[in-house]
């Protein structure tokens, strides 16, 4: 309870909100806004930009919207920035229904709503492009909403953010709302130093609790309990003392244990709640929210039974349930916990009234696989009626397709598995497909849904559970565990705002389970955001076209990317600043009242160099003598070997001079043995002290020769001395040392005995000094190289960048001596993707001038498209002589572009891929859906997301010399049908 002082302060802070814009925006909800919230807001009003960092589904986006009411109260307009089309598609249509169709606009590159409308809603590419390019659209701009802000640690779209952040007018507010960060005080910090007066609002409360369970066969454990047993929180949220990992999960990765009477148990619902008792997942109000109907979870009053709708007690004691397939009571041998069924899983989660529930699946076909699983097992999770609206709104929403596509997309299976309650969600799905799973999801008509990652960074998709069967996915180069940030990021979902009471995150056990591993990926709830931002061609020209080089430079040192990278270096200037103290020391104790010490040393270092350089040389001619010598040798000669890798008496069986790092000699040893040797294998040549009649060489490989031969060889050697090495110092031995004559060496010892310091008594305790002097120099000196490589290092980078501008002819130098875009470079400005600089390269050579429409979209095809794995046979590419030649031509473009940014040290630009050019001509050429995939590897979505890439990049060619008219033409073939129907949606 607030003591009187506190109250009195907030009644006052209260009185002082009267009457604000703040006042009026809040009478909207019909609920208390959080803190965080409150204080976002009142940043706002107060005239500073806010950062707001809060946990998925905590409701950052109130703190957004208030800065379009705060906007529109002061007369001025607001953009509204997501990171990708579907967000912005989703934003654009809760402001209309908030504010009216006529008041907010949508700008997402390929659609154009309304731009001058008071509040536009966009990508953030878009407003990048906007702010290179001074838009008049910009005039009247008081605030921006960057939503998902985090999205600036994305390798490729990520330096976009910070562009935008950078290069907006000072007197814009910003507000940038981001998912709960380890650092967003600093980069907090970093956006004080370039926006000015900003506050950052940081909350890692979840506004619904979510538990973390284990399911284990057929059995719900929890994965926390408190000092009690009881069920608990993660550590962190809302916990009223400090969770422990449940003790009956120490023993699940190995041992078959019953777990009914233990703590956490949630007993398996067998005999309750089962297909026909939907109620508990149906609701759609907050009284709908908790687990199973009045008489559940909740039912009591506070945190009532776990045993939901089972009837048991939480400790399982209705059943004694034994994990299914774990031996039991038989005797059977321990075992790690063998997972479930899906479709087992799901019944588990029906029953417990778990449902709707996101499926996490890290691969598109493991998505589709679980649904055809499903689909065999006659799982049903809706009513009569359900399937009646679901129905309904298919028909109405794939009317669009036609016959012809209907069997590639397979819409018969889509059809029956979303009839019965359950869908996958993946990028590879035709995105009208993926709407329609959206949309029926969260009307509570689809209750499960099997999803890939992607579905946890921003759709409006929460359900009341999220289930991980892995804690494990494919980076693309191997399978990796799970950061924490990714697994808050996923469980995040779990708990809908307004409609449940608690979230739940379910994780299935499976042999190697480790309870300890997964409590520390749900007890840490942050991740940090670290910068991807990196110059680019485009970027180069743009800021050229607006400042000078100095102002331009200037500006990459204001990225975040810098701000962290000097922030790291003020670790390593206070470990320089240490070492500097110490030599300092050192050189006090390193002093000689007879003379200079220093020069002393460096009289020796500078014998110690010589000696080194004369003992390499003396080396390097007994390696080019033992190299002659081996290659010299000849079948059946007896070699005396001076030590190394080989010591002792050999006969020479083959000699290889081709031999690469050779020339390569066999031999066979006085034991019977063959060795190979090598010029490496002695340090000096061996000598040759007589010969041996051999056997063929075919009978070599008998081992009774072999023993012979050696048995000869003994005879042979009778009267020459023990030790091989004697023989070889007699006969020839290595070069001689030349130290002794050498008249530099001769002269540095004579400077050293009459330096004063050579007779000091103390002499060998100063040298001790200069040692530890000479150590600490030079760690010192690689701090520093440290210090210089981080500092600047983006505006070094730059430099690198522009030097190949200048040579490729996109910029040049002024009469002013300044750098500036050339009619080349201001063609570059328009173009952003991956390979701009090929594509300004290819346009400026009239390498696609010849191209017909499809054509060109096959070409952009090319030019935009990676594939996700390098196939073995050549790819289809579109009929024709005039594409192979325009191909051809942009390789060899491509290759020469690679040549000169080596030489420059900037990152190689990628090659073409042709890989799906011919499917991007046959459908820009008119052929349905079906026709233009043929038999290719590649899911209708991936198509039509690439071809929103190809239109976007034509869009832009469609201003350009050479390629205008055709470029227009192919946008017109490419938008059409699903493509279209996507762009427009």
């Amino acid at each position: 309870m607030p003591s009187p002082s506190e109250a009195y302060a907030d009644f006052r802070a209260e009185q002082r909100r009267q009457g604000t814009p703040f006042a009026q925006f809040r009478e909207r909800f019909d609920f208390a806004l959080d803190p965080f919230q409150v204080d976002g807001c009142e940043a706002l009003q107060d005239g500073q930009s806010a950062l707001v960092a809060a946990p998925t589904g905590a409701g950052k986006t109130i703190v957004g919207e208030f800065a379009v009411h705060l906007a529109l109260a002061q007369g001025r307009k607001v953009f509204y920035t997501a990171p990708i089309k579907a967000l912005s598609n989703q934003k654009h249509d809760e402001l209309r229904e908030w504010l009216g169709h006529e008041r907010v606009g949508l700008l997402t590159g390929d659609v154009s709503i309304r731009p001058e409308a008071d509040v536009v809603v966009m990508t953030t590419e878009v407003l990048r492009n906007m702010l290179y390019a001074s838009s008049p659209l910009l005039d009247g701009l008081g605030f921006v909403v960057m939503d998902e802000v985090h999205y600036l640690a994305d390798r490729m779209r990520g330096p976009v953010w910070e562009e935008v952040i950078i290069h907006l007018d000072p007197a814009v507010q910003l507000v940038a709302l981001s998912a709960t960060v380890s650092n967003a005080e600093e980069f907090g910090t970093w956006l004080q130093e370039v926006r000015g007066s900003t506050r950052t609002i940081v909350s890692e409360t979840r506004p619904i609790p979510l538990f973390q369970h284990v399911l284990v066969g057929e059995e719900m454990l929890d994965l926390f309990v408190d000092e009690d047993g009881e069920p608990a929180l993660s550590p962190g949220t809302r916990a009223a003392s400090r969770p422990v990992v449940n003790p009956d999960l120490e023993q699940v990765g190995s041992l078959s244990v019953p777990v009914d009477g233990h703590r956490g148990s949630r007993g398996s619902p067998r005999h309750g709640g089962g297909r026909g008792d939907r109620g508990g997942h149906g609701g759609r109000g907050p009284g709908g929210g908790g687990r199973g109907s009045a008489k559940g979870r909740h039912g009591h009053g506070g945190r009532g039974p776990r045993g939901g709708t089972g009837g048991r007690d939480r400790r399982g004691t209705a059943g004694h349930h034994r994990l299914r397939g774990h031996g039991g009571d038989r005797g059977g041998r321990p075992q790690g916990p063998r997972p479930p069924q899906q479709a087992d899983v799901v019944r588990i989660l029906e029953q417990e009234a778990l449902l709707p529930a996101i499926f996490f699946i890290f691969s598109r076909a493991g998505c589709d696989a679980s649904v055809r699983r499903l689909d065999r097992s006659h799982l049903r999770l809706t009513t009569d009626e359900e399937r009646t609206r679901i129905r309904a709104l298919l028909d109405e929403r794939l009317s669009v397709i036609g016959v012809e596509d209907e069997q590639i997309l397979d819409l018969a299976h889509f059809r029956r598995a979303a009839e019965n309650g359950y869908a996958a969600h993946h990028a590879g799905m035709l995105p009208l497909l993926k709407a329609c799973v959206e949309d029926l999801f969260e009307a509570a008509l689809i209750k499960v849904v099997f999803a890939t990652e992607t579905l946890a960074l921003g759709i409006n998709m929460p359900a009341r559970s999220v289930v991980l069967d892995k804690l494990t996915k494919f980076n693309g180069v191997e399978h990796a565990d799970l950061t924490p940030g990714e697994y808050t990021q996923l469980t995040g979902r779990a708990g809908r705002r307004g409609i449940d009471i608690e979230g739940h995150a379910i994780v299935v056990a499976s042999a190697g389970f480790d309870a300890h591993a997964v409590a520390a990926l749900a007890s840490r709830r942050t991740f940090p955001l670290r910068s991807a931002f990196h110059p680019t061609a485009n970027m180069a020209v743009n800021l050229l076209a607006r400042f000078d080089l100095e102002r331009a430079r200037e500006t990459l040192e204001m990225s975040f990317a810098q701000f962290q990278s000097d922030r790291s270096v003020v670790g390593l200037a206070r470990r320089a600043h240490e070492l500097e103290e110490t030599a300092a020391s050192y050189r006090e104790a390193a002093v000689c009242e007879r003379g200079d010490l220093r020069e002393y040393a460096d009289i020796r270092a500078r014998m110690t160099a010589r000696e080194k350089e004369l003992s390499q040389a003396r080396s390097a001619a007994a390696r080019d003598s033992t190299r002659s010598t081996l290659r010299s040798l000849r079948r059946g000669e007896i070699l005396a070997l001076p030590g190394g890798r080989r010591q002792g008496y050999a006969v020479v069986l083959d000699v290889d001079r081709e031999v690469l790092g050779g020339p390569q000699v066999q031999v066979l040893t006085t034991e019977g043995r063959t060795r190979s040797l090598r010029p490496g294998d002695v340090p000096s040549a061996p000598a040759v002290i007589g010969t041996l009649r051999l056997p063929r060489p075919e009978r070599m490989g008998s081992s009774k020769v072999r023993k012979d031969t050696a048995s000869a060889l003994r005879e042979r050697l009778s009267g020459h001395h023990d030790d091989p090495r004697a023989e070889v110092r007699r006969r020839s031995g290595r070069p001689p040392s030349t130290a002794a004559e050498d008249p530099e060496l001769i002269e540095l010892r004579e400077r050293l005995r009459a330096h004063p310091c050579h007779g000091c008594e103390d002499l060998e305790a100063h040298e001790r000094w200069l040692r530890r002097l000479a150590r600490t120099e030079k760690d010192l000196a690689g701090v520093q190289r440290r210090i210089e490589g981080r500092t600047s290092s983006l505006a070094r980078q730059f430099d690198r960048l522009t030097g190949l501008l200048t040579e490729l002819g996109h910029l040049e130098r002024s009469r002013a001596g300044d750098l500036e875009p050339t009619e080349r470079g201001l063609h570059l400005r328009r173009l952003f993707s991956d390979r701009d600089l090929l594509v300004a390269e290819c346009l400026e050579q009239e390498a696609w001038a010849q191209l017909d429409a499809p054509e060109l979209a096959a070409m952009v095809s090319a030019c935009s498209y990676e594939a996700r794995r390098d196939s073995p046979q050549a790819p289809e590419l579109p009929p024709g002589t005039r594409f192979d030649a325009a191909l051809a031509t942009t390789e060899r473009i491509a290759s020469s572009l690679r040549a000169a940014e080596s030489r420059h040290g900037v990152d190689p630009t990628a090659a073409p891929d042709p890989a799906i050019s011919a499917i991007v001509h046959r459908w820009a050429s008119g052929h349905h859906l079906a026709a233009a995939l043929g038999e290719a590897d590649l899911t209708p979505g991936d198509f039509v997301r690439h071809c929103r890439q190809v239109v976007d990049q034509l869009e832009q060619l469609s201003e350009l010399p050479h390629v205008s008219l055709t470029a227009r033409d192919a946008i017109v073939g490419v938008r059409r049908g699903l493509v279209a129907q996507e762009m427009e949606r």
